[in-house]
């Protein structure tokens, strides 16, 4: 019998693999298929609980600063709980380190982390330490969020219309990848002010992050080159498909949108938003519209790990 392997069915592949075979009880709100799971706790809040590890080689170099590595691994997680529309609280974070590691990188490591931490409010409750042959940085993340101002991927509606926060930008040539600041202050303010039906982070390009609000919501998009291709320095292929931007990629209804962008004209928006495409029937079909007004399908994919 021939055994399949990882590479085979990929990284999503994998991940649907392991949801098919948990279970979960009543007090879950939303498992594996999310920038962070959702869990029962109070009367008008769920709690949000998301996972990232950063690997060396993978993710960073053990040449590039370290406080900005320990800066990256606790803003991916900053950046997840942003994407669900809620607030980062506490975090547990592991690390497999090298004996041969110098002690002064393990230090910067943590004022990275430590400065982050203090920017957002978030408590360092915790961990643990091993030895591994390559620099590993696992956080776990606790946050919550009001239940009338919950995100998920899986509820965008036909009809949408589709924004991002920033711009798109080639961050791994820039070094912005390890110094993004997570738009939580963004977030805050969207679902706070508008009725937001989707939202994700844009962490593994903006064809691949798109493609889990289509999967998840069982619809299709159209997108425009004109309005997402407006940095002078970054290509069209880093904008579709290059990853760790972690700007916020949200759709809401179209009377909700003509009043983001009234407001947006008026200045009450103090951060930069565009408007790339909408959300259509068609499911898991995203069309790219390029300068010339020329149609085609795109693939719905970016970075992957498998």
């Amino acid at each position: 019998m021939k055994l399949s392997t990882i590479n085979k069915i990929g990284e999503f592949g994998l991940i649907d693999m392991i949801k098919k075979m948990v279970k979960l009880d009543a007090s879950v709100v939303k498992g594996i298929g999310d920038d962070a799971a959702v869990l029962n706790f109070s009367r008008d809040k769920y709690l949000l609980l998301t996972s990232d590890m950063l690997i060396e080689d993978v993710h960073f170099k053990c040449t590039m600063q370290a406080s900005n590595i320990g800066h990256k691994a606790l803003a991916c997680s900053v950046s997840d709980i942003a994407a669900m529309g809620g607030i980062p609280k506490n975090a547990v974070i592991s690390l497999g380190l090298p004996t041969s590691l110098e002690i002064s990188f393990v230090k910067d490591l943590y004022k990275g982390i430590a400065n982050i931490a203090k920017k957002f409010k978030i408590n360092i409750v915790g961990g643990d330490t091993n030895r591994a042959e390559k620099i590993i940085i696992d956080v776990t993340l606790l946050g919550e969020v009001e239940k009338k101002n919950l995100v998920l991927r899986s509820t965008a509606k036909t009809g949408d219309l589709i924004f991002i926060t920033g711009s798109l930008e080639e961050t791994l040539k820039t070094g912005k990848h390890l110094t993004f600041k997570p738009r939580l202050k963004e977030s805050r303010f969207l679902v706070k002010n508008y009725r937001i039906n989707s939202m994700i982070d844009i962490s593994d390009g903006l064809a691949q992050d798109l493609g889990h609000i289509l999967n998840e919501s069982h619809k299709g998009a159209v997108i425009y080159q004109r309005a997402i291709l407006k940095n002078k320095d970054t290509s069209l292929k880093e904008a579709l498909y290059g990853g760790e931007n972690y700007e916020l990629l949200f759709t809401l209804s179209q009377s909700q949108a003509r009043r983001l962008l009234r407001d947006k004209a008026k200045g009450k928006i103090k951060f930069p938003i565009s408007e790339i495409g909408s959300i259509t029937k068609s499911k898991n079909k995203l069309i790219f519209i390029d300068a010339d007004n020329k149609e085609k399908t795109l693939k719905l994919r970016g970075f992957r790990h498998f």
